[in-house]
């Protein structure tokens, strides 16, 4: 569905509540984006893999992994739904403080974000929402390309700014900086 009446207005979270159900958006810095067409079956079993992985490493730990669509609320203030201007539904994200959940999903940053590149969003991806991540601190950002059979993995230096810590081939095996102990071996990632 096109959203004319918002062609050159910026949205908040508010006029997101209104949008048929039917239909999956993201709004950054108040520019609605579409998330169609529905992910690939390929994009689907990598969620799947690196879900399945991080689940069962955060078994009996404080943090919870939650997987798209789970609207992710990012705001200076969120006092008022008119105020929030950030929506994003990362493919999964993990959060360690409870506090930051709500029956809606989340209020504020995860400590990691996973997005899988789809040739519709990778532009988006790499630019719009790591800035958007590293604005409101996410703590790690793993990208998964399926195409070119790597992740990228930034991490939150000290300053606040994401730097690329590492780009990792299909042979070698993903070791979050964040959680010791969480690998993936990215061939489970990319077998076909």
């Amino acid at each position: 569905m096109a959203l004319p009446i918002y062609k050159n207005k910026k949205v908040t979270y508010a006029d997101y509540l209104t949008w048929p159900d039917s239909e999956r958006w993201e709004i950054i810095d108040g520019m609605p984006y579409d998330m169609s067409p529905a992910p690939s079956r390929r994009h689907q079993k990598i969620s799947g893999t690196i879900h399945f992985h991080l689940q069962n490493f955060l078994r009996n730990k404080k943090c919870e992994v939650y997987a798209s669509p789970f609207d992710v609320r990012l705001s200076e203030d969120y006092s008022q739904e008119e105020l929030v201007e950030n929506v994003v539904q990362p493919d999964l994200s993990v959060f360690c403080d409870k506090n930051k959940l709500d029956e809606k999903g989340a209020i504020g940053a995860p400590d990691l974000v996973v997005e899988i590149l789809a040739p519709s969003t990778s532009k988006k991806d790499m630019s719009e929402k790591l800035l958007l991540y590293q604005k409101f601190e996410v703590k790690e950002y793993w990208v998964v390309d399926p195409e070119g059979e790597d992740v990228r993995v930034f991490v939150l230096d000290k300053n606040g700014r994401f730097y690329l810590l590492t780009i990792l081939k299909k042979e070698e095996t993903l070791k979050s900086k964040l959680f010791s102990g969480l690998t993936i071996p990215l061939e489970e990632l990319f077998a076909e």
